[in-house]
């Protein structure tokens, strides 16, 4: 039942787009195709209202939640976060990506898709004036679950897609995970796979960010609220230690009474001093 109530909840909160009025300070590109010719799914950038003559600035995809089923790039969290990185100097992607329904499982096609964001950036960084080694990635619940795997997998893994943009890195310098789930291994009825738990333990183990906290992994944050009633905040808690004692680096915040689902400012505390400043910290060096 909690498993189903992770879908149904996440599924309720991320489905229908919930676009707040356009900012006037920033710009905006919707519905950007980045995916191969063929495919639906689009991103939204996010962009400073100017970016200098001969200025390259960083740049962040962000990947929405939904239970691996639904969700969609402009709901009102990630509108939050990408007007929240344009403001402050920030290229943000907001991508929808592959979903899964009940005979329809995408692992790992829903990680190849973030993964060939990234690489789309790095295509794109002279016209966005990106600067191509500076690139982070952010998600919430289901997408922050996959925010970690694009954040914590390397090439050797097997987890990157062969194309589009196969000649660039999938490589990010740092990411933010919002209450994803950590260890897949406690979702076995999860439709994203085409087997349970029980029938293949290793696939779901190899979609769990925790299964990849080694030393000298990318850094990363994790925001969790110890009010969540669909991922428990005992997932980014296992999370953190198998990290510690792995001696990667991260950081942790544990934000009291804060449910599944906030933005970068929820009503317990405004989390955008920690986010920016982490974010500044790995992807504006010398700032």
């Amino acid at each position: 039942m909690k498993r189903l109530l992770f879908a149904l909840s996440s599924l309720y909160v991320c489905t229908v787009p919930l676009r707040a009025s356009e900012p006037a300070d920033i710009r905006i590109e919707r519905e950007v195709p980045y995916l191969a010719a063929g495919r639906t799914e689009v991103a939204d950038l996010y962009l400073p209202s100017e970016i200098p003559k001969g200025q390259r600035v960083p740049a962040v995809v962000i990947i929405h939640g939904g239970g691996f089923t639904g969700g969609h790039r402009d709901a009102a969290r990630e509108l939050n976060i990408g007007s929240t990185l344009a403001r402050n100097g920030y290229v943000g992607m907001s991508i929808d990506y592959a979903l899964a329904d009940i005979g329809r499982p995408v692992w790992p096609q829903n990680l190849f898709d973030c993964k060939t964001a990234v690489r789309w950036l790095r295509a794109n960084a002279d016209r966005l004036q990106i600067d191509p080694n500076h690139i982070g990635v952010i998600g919430g619940s289901a997408g922050g679950t996959l925010a970690s795997l694009v954040t914590l997998t390397r090439s050797n893994d097997g987890l990157d897609p062969e194309g589009p943009y196969g000649s660039y890195s999938c490589e990010v310098q740092c990411g933010v995970d919002m209450y994803g789930i950590a260890n897949m291994l406690d979702w076995h009825d999860s439709v994203m796979f085409s087997k349970t738990n029980e029938e293949a333990p290793e696939l779901y183990k190899t979609a769990s960010p925790l299964t990849y906290s080694r030393p000298n992994s990318t850094p990363i944050l994790i925001l969790h609220g110890t009010a969540d009633k669909t991922v428990d905040v005992s997932q980014s808690e296992q999370f953190g230690e198998a990290l510690k004692l792995a001696g990667a680096t991260y950081e942790m915040e544990i934000i009291p009474d804060a449910p599944h689902s906030f933005s970068l400012e929820p009503k317990e505390r405004d989390l955008r001093p920690v986010v920016l400043a982490f974010f500044d910290r790995y992807l504006k060096p010398g700032k």
